[in-house]
């Protein structure tokens, strides 16, 4: 069984193929391709929808055609395809969803709508599935630029949410501090670089809601921004002139180093606590993180450490799952069609589409 599958969620295109393992035995990865748009998103300090749809629309047809040359296979030899029907961008969700209903309509294939945040939840779990042992329950940490969640996984389709941002996601207060700091875009990996070398407990910052089984992260961001001048005041010069694309205050050296250390560390442990302390409450011995905020070494580090120390087993997906990528859509397609679920082609995206109640 082999699966072709899209994803234009956001401001990645990207087409995977992946095909069924022997006697049903995992996966096996024959193309992976995506086309980044951060260069065309950069200078703007975040995504803009039409620019962002306009380029899918040029790029996909190439990558379609090269996935399918390196996996040495014709579209029309596809079992199924798929597509991310959200959440995302309406506008990129479009095109993606419109490019596979097509290829299901014309080679009279199954079409499977994709929800993007399962793909993320099932990604630590890429190419090790078997039919008789689907999914193993675990807590899972979804962390990206516009989503911070912690579900129980209890098998495939059988997820429940039991925490959320009520505000800013932890990717998306990466790339406001980085913006605050004249820094570059995405947010995560600048911070993550400067952070290197900088001493994490050299600022105070707040850690909110710590008996909340929910994530804010909006309030770090702010004290972040009140305390900029304080920290300019006593080492820095700050700027003759400030415009929409300008940091007001450039900080660099050890201040910076220090400042993005802390900043990334007080993410870290509201990260990491609430997700040890969701598997101690809720008696699971497998924890899982997924999405692009999950690239971040130092997290990865510290959340393995701390279910080491309790006791759980920790999966963590490949790196290059974490971004935005079709191999994680086609994968859960994959095991949705192998579980007997398919999508009608009438199905409509959904920009707001929810992982579980």
């Amino acid at each position: 069984m082999t699966i072709l599958a899209l994803e234009t969620s956001c401001d990645e295109t990207a087409v995977a193929i992946v095909r069924e393992g022997n006697s049903g035995s995992g996966s096996d990865l024959l193309a992976s391709e995506v086309a980044s748009q951060i260069a065309a998103h950069e200078k703007y300090g975040g995504i803009v929808p039409e620019i962002a749809s306009r380029n899918h629309l040029v790029y996909a047809p190439g990558l379609l055609n090269r996935a399918a040359g390196l996996a040495k296979i014709n579209l029309s030899e596809m079992d199924a395809f798929a597509a991310t029907s959200g959440p995302g961008l309406a506008s990129s969700l479009m095109i993606g969803a419109s490019i596979a209903k097509g290829l299901a309509i014309g080679f009279s294939k199954p079409y499977l709508a994709v929800n993007h945040l399962e793909g993320h939840l099932l990604s630590p779990f890429f190419g090790n599935v078997k039919k008789e042992n689907q999914i193993r329950p675990n807590i899972s940490l979804i962390v990206s630029g516009g989503h911070t969640l912690l579900v129980q996984v209890q098998a495939l389709d059988e997820y429940t949410i039991i925490g959320r941002t009520v505000d800013d996601a932890a990717g998306e207060a990466f790339d406001k501090v980085a913006k605050l700091l004249g820094l570059g875009y995405p947010g995560g990996p600048e911070i993550e670089s400067h952070a290197r070398g900088g001493d994490s407990h050299r600022f105070d910052l707040p850690r909110s809601m710590p008996e909340s089984e929910n994530f804010s992260f909006s309030g770090l961001k702010t004290a972040v921004r009140y305390l900029l001048p304080k920290i300019v005041e006593r080492f820095c010069e700050p700027r003759k002139h400030s415009g929409l694309t300008q940091a007001p205050y450039k900080l660099d050296g050890q201040v910076l180093a220090d400042l993005c250390a802390s900043f990334q560390q007080a993410i870290i442990d509201v990260l990491v606590c609430k997700t040890i302390a969701a598997a101690k409450k809720y008696r699971f011995d497998l924890v899982t993180v997924s999405g692009g905020v999950s690239c971040n070494q130092e997290l990865r580090k510290q959340l393995g450490e701390a279910c080491t120390r309790e006791g759980f087993e920790f999966k963590s997906a490949e790196p290059w799952l974490c971004t935005d990528n079709a191999a994680m859509i086609a994968f859960t397609a994959l095991l949705r069609l192998q579980a007997g679920f398919q999508s009608d082609v009438t199905e409509e995206i959904d920009p707001n589409l929810a992982l579980a109640e």
